[in-house]
């Protein structure tokens, strides 16, 4: 961790884990960037049991040099900057935490609950940073995560291949109709559908959008040809017609449906 990461976070580590309320604060891999790359943001997702201070008193809490601060409608998503960088606080119910791994463990009925928001949540909660820990809750929630039967990853991968072919379907219907807006949103919805269900195919959680490209060509299970197929079907070029762009999603989808 750089320097001004370090400094940063110990600050509003200090300050958050005051709060009896808070279980467990964790950090985002968004603040592994450099401080000057634009996709730097010091994220902390702040675990607790009870209420904490609402916006308007944590504002006066973080600091007089928490500037342009804004919160979110439902109160529980901090954002503003110190000097030049954003610093993110996302405060998350342990309670709701518990329903939601539950679900992944045993309650697989309930799974239409979580299937759009897809697995991300869970990526954060086995892949953040600890910083804080006052118990053992967030251990014991991560050993949890690493047992999840086959019964969660088949049905959400399932999830996943359908919304694919759906997309897929709207690829076709968008070229026959010569829609380009159609194509293109259907495009990223294809691809995101997609690489979903690889990582469930490898038992892994979704990162962030911006973590999506590397780190699933670098799943061990993949389709032979998926990672050139995936960089030819995401590239910008005039060579590239719509139509030669759906024939590869459709080896895409296949070959994925295959594995």
């Amino acid at each position: 961790m750089k320097y001004k990461t370090k400094k940063l976070s110990d600050r509003f580590v200090s300050i958050l884990s005051q709060w009896p309320q808070v279980e467990c604060i964790s950090l985002n891999e968004a603040a592994d960037s450099d401080t000057l790359n634009p996709y730097f943001a010091l994220i902390l997702d702040v675990y607790h049991n009870g209420e904490v201070p609402p916006p308007e008193k944590r504002w006066d809490i973080y600091g007089s040099d928490a500037a342009a601060f804004e919160t979110s409608n439902q109160g529980n998503k901090d954002r503003f900057l110190v000097g030049s960088l954003p610093v993110r606080l996302e405060f998350k119910s342990a309670g709701k935490i518990e329903e939601l791994v539950s679900i992944a463990e045993s309650k697989h009925d309930s799974l239409w609950l979580i299937k759009d928001s897809g697995t991300y949540g869970y990526y954060r909660l086995a892949q953040g940073d600890v910083l804080f820990s006052r118990t053992g809750w967030v251990k014991d929630i991560r050993k949890r995560l690493l047992e999840l039967d086959d019964g969660f990853w088949i049905r959400m991968r399932d999830a996943s291949q359908s919304k694919m072919e759906h997309y897929l379907s709207d690829l076709g219907a968008a070229l026959i109709n010569d829609d380009e807006f159609h194509y293109l949103i259907s495009s990223a919805l294809f691809i995101k559908s997609a690489c979903l269900a690889l990582f469930c195919i490898n038992r892994r959680f979704e990162p962030s959008h911006k973590a999506y490209y590397r780190q699933v060509v670098e799943l061990p299970a993949l389709p032979e040809s998926f990672a050139a197929e995936l960089e030819t079907f995401l590239r910008e070029s005039g060579e590239l017609t719509l139509e030669r762009k759906y024939k590869i999603a459709q080896l895409i989808a296949r070959d994925i449906i295959a594995l």
